[in-house]
C-alpha cells in the first residue's frame, strides 16, 4: 500500500493524520498540562517513533521550491527518531543553510555549507557546528525547519523538555516560517500546549 505523507496547511486548514499514537488526556484532565506533556514524551520514547525520512524531505524539498524568496534556512542534525534532512543542503546549494548549537539554555545558528564536515558531537549527543563556525542572527532566518516528538493539528510541537526552541522562536521574525518536520506516527490529536509553547505555521510530514 502505497504512503500518504501529509502536508499541513497553515493552523486554520490544519487537519489530524491517521497518527497510531492515541493519547487520552480525558482520564487525567485534572493534570497539569506540562504532567501530560511529560506522559506523552514517555509514550514517544518507548514506541522509538520514526518513518521514511526519503519521502518527508522530498515534500520538504517541494515546499523550498513553492517558496523562493526563502533565501535563510535553519535546519537540524537528526536524532534516529527525527527525519532527516542533510541531503537538502546539497540539493539547494544557493541557499544559506544553518544548523543549532547548543550553548548554555540557548541555541545559536551556524552556517554550513557542508554538515558532512562541519558538524561535531555536542550536547546531548547532537551533531553541531564547530563554535568557530560563522553564527547567523536570528533575524536574518527566514525559515525554522523544526525537528519534535511529536506536533498537532493546531500546529502544537512537543519538543524534549529543554525549551531551546521556544525560547529561540520567540525572538524570530514575524513573517519567517516556522514549519514542523515529522514522520506522520509523529502527528498526535494533542500536544498539550502551554503558553510559553510556539505554534507552528505549517507541518510537513
Amino acid at each position: 500500500m502505497e504512503k500518504v505523507f501529509e502536508h499541513f496547511a497553515p493552523r486554520e486548514n490544519f487537519v489530524v493524520s491517521s497518527a497510531q499514537i492515541v493519547f487520552d488526556s480525558s482520564r487525567v484532565s485534572h493534570e497539569s498540562q506540562s504532567i501530560l506533556k511529560s506522559r506523552l514524551r514517555d509514550m514517544l520514547r518507548r514506541e522509538a517513533r520514526s518513518g521514511d525520512s526519503d519521502a518527508v524531505r522530498n515534500a520538504v524539498a517541494d515546499w523550498i521550491r513553492r517558496h523562493p524568496q526563502v533565501h535563510t534556512i535553519a535546519t537540524f542534525a537528526a536524532l534516529p527518531d527525527e527525519v532527516d534532512l542533510t541531503e537538502l543542503v546539497t540539493l539547494f546549494p544557493e541557499k544559506r543553510w544553518l544548523f543549532p548549537r547548543v550553548v548554555g539554555v540557548e541555541v545559536r545558528f551556524h552556517a554550513s555549507a557542508d554538515p558532512t564536515k562541519d558538524l561535531v558531537g555536542g550536547a546531548f549527543g547532537i551533531l553541531e557546528p564547530h563554535a568557530d563556525s560563522p553564527i547567523v542572527p536570528i533575524d536574518e532566518i527566514d525559515a525554522f525547519l523544526c525537528p519534535g516528538m511529536a506536533f498537532d493539528h493546531h500546529g502544537g510541537r512537543l519538543g524534549r523538555g529543554k525549551g531551546f526552541y521556544d525560547r529561540l522562536l520567540s525572538q524570530a521574525r514575524i513573517d519567517a516560517h516556522k514549519i514542523g518536520i515529522a514522520f506522520p506516527s509523529q502527528i498526535v490529536p494533542n500536544t498539550h500546549c502551554e503558553p510559553h509553547d510556539i505554534l507552528m505555521d505549517e507541518i510537513i510530514s
